[in-house]
């Protein structure tokens, strides 16, 4: 009985560990760095967050189906530079030019962003292509397409011309509505849309299920393969809405913006609790996973860690939290076997 007690003592403890983690990164570097809880140190820190969280919303729907996405970084740069030529030289019809306002867009860009993740899908499920081979390669080909679309120059000087009605693009990123900044109101809403798509309709049970067991899905009549094409389109769609909010903060589109952002998406994912064998995660926990490398990432700079042990340091966590991910399941079994 005492052991049973002791189990389920740790097990608590475990499910409670991304909330711990954060607790303690935030302690160490608030203790061992000058200005680490500063309000502008904070103002930075949560403009770097959203773009983590953003792209860990999409990330933790495609990881719960048991897939991945390695694509959402290219995604981040060739969105911005869609954004970027549309805003400097218009979209050409025939003889003439379109130009379109900051909120059109922002629409085609995530509209692209979106088609992106549809041909993952598509990939995937369609031509059944593993999702790590199909998203690798689409990385490849869309950061291509970014480099190609200005020969790897960046767009710059985004402010648009009043008479073309196209100025007002740097709000997305530096805006600020009721003492918040446009972004972080962005990551309110699509991360309270996520989850309520998780938690409140049959799309989220649907997704949780072919994560679970694909076959068993297949087999209750759930359409397995317009679930992937959703989790992957909104995972570029996610991707999209952060490669703006760079583009807009400054004011310039690089092509190779959003470089290895797909690791920071899934080891906030994997720190949230989501497993990488799909059908369990929380929205939320990879939220709070993004808090903590974000905390993690700032902290190691102030602290003045090298780039290098940077990189040392979050492989080490990524591969710790998968170890106390599976240690988590295996003392779930020994629970319930004693239950």
């Amino acid at each position: 009985m005492a052991s049973v007690k002791s189990t389920k003592t740790v097990l608590t403890i475990l499910q409670l560990r991304i909330f711990i983690a954060l607790f303690l990164v935030m302690l160490y570097f608030s203790l061992t760095t000058a200005n680490f809880l500063s309000q502008n140190n904070l103002l930075i820190m949560a403009k770097h967050l959203t773009v983590i969280a953003v792209l860990s919303l999409g990330m933790s729907l495609v990881i719960l189906t048991g897939g991945i996405d390695l694509s959402v970084g290219s995604i981040v740069g060739i969105s911005g530079m869609v954004a970027g030529y549309l805003i400097l030289y218009g979209l050409p019809v025939g003889e003439s030019i379109i130009f379109f306002n900051p909120v059109e867009v922002a629409v085609i860009a995530c509209i692209v962003g979106a088609l992106i993740g549809a041909l993952n899908g598509y990939l995937i499920t369609y031509l059944g292509v593993p999702p790590f081979i199909a998203t690798l390669g689409t990385m490849y080909i869309v950061r291509g397409a970014a480099m190609l679309s200005n020969n790897g120059a960046t767009f710059a000087n985004l402010v648009g011309r009043p008479e073309l009605d196209n100025t007002g693009f740097n709000l997305i990123g530096n805006g600020e509505f009721l003492w918040l900044s446009t972004p972080v109101w962005l990551l309110i809403i699509l991360t309270i849309i996520t989850i309520f798509i998780v938690r409140k309709t049959p799309l989220g049970r649907h997704i949780y299920a072919v994560g679970g067991n694909e076959q068993a899905a297949r087999f209750s009549g759930i359409r397995v393969n317009r679930v992937k094409l959703f989790v992957y389109s909104f995972s570029g769609f996610c991707a999209a809405v952060v490669g703006l909010i760079i583009t807009s903060q400054l004011e310039s589109a690089h092509p190779n913006a959003g470089n290895t952002f797909e690791m920071n998406a899934i080891a906030a994912v994997v720190l949230g609790g989501t497993s990488l064998s799909g059908g369990r995660g929380t929205v939320f926990g990879s939220v709070i996973g993004a808090c903590v490398i974000c905390a993690l990432n700032d902290g190691m700079v102030m602290s003045g860690i090298s780039e290098f042990w940077q990189m040392v340091i979050k492989g080490a966590v990524i591969v710790l939290a998968v170890v106390v991910d599976q240690l988590q399941q295996r003392l779930q079994a020994r629970v319930l076997a004693s239950a």
